[in-house]
């Protein structure tokens, strides 16, 4: 493998020249599976596991509603009973968020990921006995407790980057992603209506214990972190000395652990005296402000860049193209097998499927071939989630924190990532409606993914100058972040006033890519007054 200094060079490709030994290697697989099928895999599951028994669940809340009260309910209540035991999901997993970086310094990484099946298993009771009882508020308490469990399992993704060796952080990394999709298909799957979507829809609804229970059984065989046992746990120097070693040959192997030794031993000693951070205390720290911002950015796009609203909007699609409504559920099952499929062969190209699907929803009407190429869309779509925000999202949060300060940071993201999944679950069918408004001569769908096509834009401009993680290490990695912050306004003032100064190809691109972008920004701003202007001429 490469070295420069006992370093790894830079823009090594990820794996070349990278050798494990095969016992080693399964160890790592066997320790991303059972991290993970407890983990996010949990959390794709409870996302979709919902949407399967919709109709038999609300004739559930209107036959108890009746036999409780002796009166139909409205169709107002029912709406409000179901909307509540669909979001209340989304609370839930805030809460599990909020908490989950107290859990992971208190009980540490694995022990957090075990705690966090009670949640799960309580669920799968309550939401089981709804219906034998009666009782639909068990629904709501049961979504609840699944939401607290889905916003702790992100916390996977900080176990998994703790235990990975350098070359392999951001293969192992890909494990949550694939989880999650893995989640989202298999409750697609047994959700049809040929297995438990109907009548057997308490019985769906608890299987959320099993991927728990398989956890439960698998993942105390595993060891602890190795950076949380020496650098939290360092202390106790009598635990840290039995498990530490271990643990570190464990995952690493007995004969190529010494260079994650020592870099965990440097950054031990650095963080001498320093307790684990609240997350308030982020914010204070001036140093780390660019990284917080570039969480803050990357989490909101993943949510906000309409991979939901996509999903929101495949129903119509797939009726467009002419597809039975009893056969739809199959069409849902296609976007969920394009995800795994993605995540597990893993640049973003969103905003071009947007355009492709923007153009093709405007020309639905006048071709009766073009709903079928924007049912193909909505697939190409999830596709580029995938093999973009979909994957390394959740990771970049390892890289870009130290120890102490990590577990604040998922907090963190977590919360920002809960908060944009219900922003966009709320805002989109407003952005529906009020681009009817604003274009009320065409269709309504026309113009609605305008917004992500924005979003899109923009966050592509900003991880343009982020820095890359690719082979460095934590504090290599922070201290690049150091460096890119200092010289990143000089970099784009240059950019735009000085491009006879760009001594490379590189620096004329960005370049080229920040002065046309901000043209577009200006131009974007001042269309409606262009627009305002052409109209007074014509009308003269």
């Amino acid at each position: 493998m490469g070295k420069d200094n006992g370093e790894l060079k830079e823009y090594q490709p990820l794996l070349k020249d990278f050798k494990e030994p095969a016992q080693q290697i399964k160890s790592l697989l066997l320790a991303i599976c059972t991290a993970g099928i407890g983990g996010t895999f949990q959390y794709g599951y409870n996302i979709s596991i919902i949407n399967a028994p919709t109709k038999a669940v609300q004739n559930f809340i209107n036959q108890t509603w009746t036999e409780r009260y002796n009166t139909e309910i409205s169709t107002q209540v029912l709406t409000l009973l179901w909307s509540t035991i669909v979001s209340i999901f989304t609370l839930g997993g805030l809460v599990g968020a909020s908490v989950g970086g107290t859990l992971a310094i208190r009980f540490g990484r694995k022990g957090t990921l075990l705690f966090n099946n009670t949640f799960a298993l309580l669920a799968a009771l309550f939401m089981g006995l709804s219906y034998p009882s009666g009782t639909f508020e068990l629904l709501i308490i049961g979504r609840f407790l699944t939401g607290v469990n889905a916003g702790i399992s992100s916390f996977q993704a900080l176990y998994i980057g703790e235990i990975a060796p350098r070359a392999l952080r951001g293969a192992m990394a890909m494990g949550t992603s694939i989880f999650i999709t893995g989640g989202i298909l298999t409750v697609q799957v047994i959700g049809l209506n040929e297995l438990l979507g109907k009548e057997y829809w308490p019985i769906l609804l608890s299987t959320i214990c099993i991927p728990a229970i398989m956890q439960l059984l698998t993942l105390p065989w595993f060891p602890e972190s190795p950076r949380y046992l020496l650098i939290d746990r360092g202390d106790d120097e009598c635990y840290a000395l039995c498990h530490f070693l271990s643990a570190l040959m464990w995952f690493h192997g007995p004969d190529k652990y010494h260079g994650e030794k020592e870099d965990m031993e440097r950054e031990r000693v650095s963080a001498i005296g320093i307790k684990p951070k609240k997350p308030w205390e982020l914010f204070t720290d001036t140093s780390l402000r660019w990284q917080l911002l570039t969480r803050f950015v990357i989490h909101t796009s993943q949510q906000l860049n309409g991979i939901n609203a996509i999903y929101f909007y495949a129903d119509y699609v797939f009726t467009q193209a002419g597809i039975p409504a009893d056969k739809i559920p199959y069409a849902t099952v296609g976007t969920g097998a394009c995800e795994c499929i993605t995540a597990l062969t893993c640049v973003s190209l969103e905003f071009i499927i947007t355009c492709a699907n923007l153009f093709m929803t405007q020309r639905n009407k006048s071709s009766p071939w073009v709903p079928y190429l924007s049912m193909i869309c909505v697939f190409a779509f999830i596709l580029s989630f995938g093999l973009g925000p979909g994957g390394v999202t959740n990771i970049l949060t390892t890289e870009m924190f130290t120890q102490t300060d990590r577990p604040a940071a998922y907090m963190i993201g977590g919360s920002i990532n809960w908060i944009a999944f219900f922003f966009i679950g709320m805002i989109f069918p407003f952005i529906v409606v009020y681009m009817s408004t604003f274009f009320p001569f065409t269709h309504i769908h026309m113009y609605c993914f305008l917004v992500f096509l924005v979003i899109c834009c923009l966050v592509a401009t900003y991880i343009f100058v982020v820095p890359e993680t690719k082979n460095k290490t934590f504090w290599r990695f922070r201290a690049s972040f150091t460096l890119e912050r200092s010289s990143l306004l000089p970099m784009v003032l240059r950019a735009l006033y000085c491009p006879h100064r760009c001594k490379t190809h590189t620096q004329y691109t960005k370049h080229c890519i920040i002065k046309g972008f901000i043209i577009s920004v200006y131009l974007c701003m001042n269309v409606p007054e262009y627009l305002e202007m052409l109209n007074q001429k014509i009308s003269l």
